[in-house]
């Protein structure tokens, strides 16, 4: 039996030392080293796209692994990829930590300096396990189980330019397709869905840190069921509670929702935190809404430069949404994507407060007319982005205007089907 290891550690010495140590491990295949979490993820998703069956066996993850921490590195890639064996690499080999790498997934613990016993050992016994794992699911392309439902992720460019608007319609939309929605306020200090939706709320985001287990007990708990069919899990009243949500919090709280329900969208809204910048990286589409003037316009720029900047995400894996779009005004969708180098969705909203005042004024934005022209180009969008089984690539003329033609509707997943980064 070939043994395939791939090391992730950001330590160029110590990933000489392992692939020196693996180098004379007989039947063992070490694939060059990775330097972060992302790349890792991305890897490992374009091979099960391939084939799963060309997976690694074995992944040795280095504690000082980033950005994703690497307790929450190996508990990911236990979700999104069961049948590969995680192996922390740790300078702190102590009952704690072996315990806490464990309860994450990993099916070993290597302390430092390495030692080739060590490392032999726990390599080939974290291979059996894994050939076992797969004999026992089978061969094929199916030997993983699906990874949960789809994340969007939508954040404005600036204040007042619809994000909470589009979040809302964005989840009622996919749940009305048939699916199971949520939607999540990830807008911890300013968010709005409450007053959007018509809610009186005891628990939120924040009474969810500081759980280590997330059951579906305990989400339940904290998720509010709306009349519509939407799942909420809001943001705390108390804007001081902002903190409490972190960004290791809020990837175990978008990991949970998405092993949950078909369909995860998440309000961002216009603020870069450590939580909804974990939110924006882990989702499989990352939507950010503008108005057609050039104040907003320079606000999708300067965000897709600092997430660009931050590893979060690249602005051509981002979809640039126009609101309130009217035929003469001088900033078109064009023109929004050569500034931005974003993607543009062909769908664009148009301007029509007077549709939208009555129920915003009665903080139920769920009761939209299904008439009016705003409902109906943000339901359309949810098609656009494949949220209610009616994705633009099914649908002639409809899908995302790309720099140059890159192709019909393939956008980034991250958690499950393959991305490049």
């Amino acid at each position: 039996m070939v043994i395939r290891v791939i090391p992730a550690t950001p330590d160029a010495d110590l990933a000489r030392a392992v692939l020196s140590l693996l180098g004379q491990l007989p039947g063992t295949e070490p694939a060059p080293p990775v330097g972060h979490s992302t790349a890792l993820l991305d890897l490992l998703a374009s091979v099960a796209a391939e084939s799963v069956a060309d997976l690694p066996e074995v992944v040795l993850v280095h504690e000082r692994i980033g950005p994703v921490p690497a307790l929450e590195l190996i508990r990911e890639i236990g979700l999104r990829f069961p049948a590969v064996g995680t192996v922390l690499i740790t300078t702190d080999a102590s009952p704690a930590v072996y315990s806490a790498a464990m309860d994450s997934g990993a099916r070993g613990v290597i302390g430092l300096p390495l030692t080739y016993d060590e490392l032999a050992a726990r390599t080939q016994s974290v291979a059996q396990w894994a050939t076992g794992v797969r004999r026992h699911l089978g061969s094929g392309p199916d030997v993983l189980p699906p990874t949960g439902g789809t994340v969007v992720a939508v954040a404005g460019a600036k204040g007042g330019v619809g994000t909470t608007l589009t979040a809302v319609q964005l989840a009622l939309a996919a749940q009305a397709a048939g699916g199971s929605a949520a939607l999540i306020d990830m807008d911890l200090q300013a968010g709005d869905v409450a007053s959007f939706l018509d809610v009186q709320f005891r628990r939120s985001v924040a009474d969810l840190a500081g759980i280590g287990d997330l059951s579906p007990r305990v989400l339940q708990d904290a998720v509010f069921a709306h009349p519509s069919g939407l799942a909420l899990l809001l943001a705390p009243a108390e804007g001081e509670r902002a903190e409490e949500v972190t960004d290791a919090v809020a990837r175990q709280i978008v990991t949970a929702m998405s092993t949950r329900y078909d369909t995860v969208v998440i309000d961002c809204g216009t603020q870069l935190t450590a939580a909804n910048a974990a939110a924006v990286e882990m989702a499989d589409t990352a939507v950010l809404v503008t108005t057609p003037d050039v104040v907003a316009v320079r606000g999708v720029k300067r965000m897709v430069k600092l997430w660009d900047r931050l590893q979060i995400r690249k602005a051509e894996e981002t979809v640039t949404v126009v609101n309130r779009h009217t035929r003469g005004t001088e900033i078109q969708p064009a023109l929004v994507q050569q500034i931005t180098g974003t993607l543009i969705a062909r769908t664009t909203v148009p301007a029509n407060f007077r549709e939208l005042q009555g129920c915003l004024d009665a903080s139920r934005m769920h009761e939209l007319d299904s008439r009016g022209a705003v409902r109906q180009a943000l339901w359309a969008l949810a098609g656009e982005l494949g949220l209610t089984g009616q994705a633009a690539a099914q649908q002639p003329g409809k899908g995302l205007v790309r720099q140059g033609d890159r192709g019909a509707l393939a956008l980034r997943r991250r958690r499950g089907t393959a991305g490049e980064r």
